[in-house]
């Protein structure tokens, strides 16, 4: 009977000594992915917006386009009725018509001086030779008048070269004229410079035009052309976010008035933080072939500033901060409670990156940490976290 009143003794104290050790929810250190986003609201924009001019001054004879119109580069939008430029081609057309008949005329005065040099050099030689044959066979007088007469030839040969030279010249001068006047009579042909839609008319049929020839704020624009099959989508990026921007940066966005959404990446952005908004504008650019998007539509986006992939996580509630330090509970083979300081990185919502100070597989207490003592004996009650955690900053700096 003793025996068993003893057995009955160690089992209860068992049962105690059992029921006093403490249970501790643990997760093991796994590898996985954080990500760090950003929310922000843009607003789209037109890839290029210009004021269409006319180069020359005129009424307007026709116009083609109105608001809401299509057009393709090269187009004519309007057609200017210019009558004094007509004058002034018609003029340059005579002016380089006369000039090419001058030097015509001036090579034709070349080839009549060449041949009379031509002429008389050859009887001065003649009678140069006799003389030296001779003496005294062809007077002094003679030879003299005939070298004269050479010399003079020769001048007037080099004389009618200058004038076919000059002919040239005026002819080229009259001919870049006739190309300058002839430029702007084109320009009374108004064109698109570029894909787009007409977002604004500024003048009617038989309205007076100003040569849009310099900065002038009284020359009246035609139209108002606006390249909208590809957009621009700007977004204020907060100045603690801009480090993490780069080109090619990944953005997803969402059109709300559409129901639509598409991926973007970051083309450019200005490096350059205002000093009003604290932000530094960031642009994506947005094929927009069918026009289904108009420029002023505002756009959700969430910009992906940092990626940590395959990384050891833990969860964030395991992290104990003193200051500068961070620190965990971990169990060891025997359960048995110890500390360990952390090297931490990228941190998301649930999840926070290890860099230094545990291991893969390591179990660390994810709450109530002020529960246990160093070297205490728990019972581990395992936790499932996910692989995948996202951090989403929203614009105004809140996560």
């Amino acid at each position: 009977m003793l025996g068993v009143v003893s057995c009955r003794a160690r089992d209860k104290n068992s049962e105690a000594n059992a029921a006093e050790i403490p249970s501790a929810i643990i997760a093991p250190v796994t590898r996985g992915t954080i990500t760090h986003t950003l929310n922000l609201a843009g607003q789209f924009q037109p890839y290029q917006v210009v004021d269409v001019h006319a180069k020359v001054s005129g009424y307007i004879r026709h116009i083609y386009v109105d608001i809401g119109d299509k057009v393709r580069q090269g187009e004519v939008l309007a057609v200017l009725e210019v009558p004094e430029l007509d004058a002034q081609l018609k003029g340059t057309v005579s002016e380089l018509a006369g000039s090419k008949d001058e030097i015509t005329r001036a090579e034709h005065e070349v080839a009549r001086a060449q041949s009379e040099h031509t002429a008389l050099h050859a009887d001065y030689t003649r009678l140069k030779q006799a003389s030296a044959a001779q003496p005294g066979l062809i007077a002094e007088q003679e030879l003299d008048n005939a070298q004269s007469k050479d010399l003079a030839s020769e001048a007037q040969v080099d004389a009618a070269k200058a004038a076919l030279s000059t002919a040239k010249q005026q002819s080229e001068t009259a001919s870049a004229n006739h190309e300058r006047v002839s430029d702007l009579a084109d320009y009374t042909r108004v064109t698109a410079p570029l894909n787009g839609v007409i977002t604004w008319r500024y003048a009617d049929t038989g309205a007076l035009i100003q040569a849009g020839t310099a900065s002038d704020v009284q020359s009246l624009p035609l139209v108002k052309l606006s390249q909208s099959d590809l957009l621009r989508l700007r977004l204020p990026v907060p100045e603690d976010a801009v480090e993490y921007i780069h080109e090619g940066a990944d953005v997803n966005v969402q059109v709300d008035a559409l129901h639509r959404s598409f991926a973007g990446k970051v083309v450019r952005f200005t490096r350059n933080v205002s000093l009003d908004t604290r932000t530094m504008e960031t642009e994506i650019d947005v094929p927009n072939k069918d026009l289904s998007l108009t420029p002023g539509m505002y756009a959700n986006t969430t910009l992906e500033l940092e990626r940590k992939v395959n990384v050891l996580t833990i969860p964030v509630q395991a992290v104990l901060r003193n200051g500068d330090q961070s620190s965990v509970l971990v169990l060891d083979s025997q359960n048995h409670v110890q500390t360990r300081k952390v090297t931490l990185g990228l941190q998301g919502s649930m999840l926070v990156e290890v860099k230094e100070g545990l291991a893969e597989g390591d179990r660390v207490i994810t709450g109530g940490q002020s529960n246990y003592q160093i070297g205490e004996t728990v019972k581990p009650k395992f936790e499932d976290l996910p692989r995948t955690d996202v951090s989403e900053e929203q614009s105004g700096g809140e996560q």
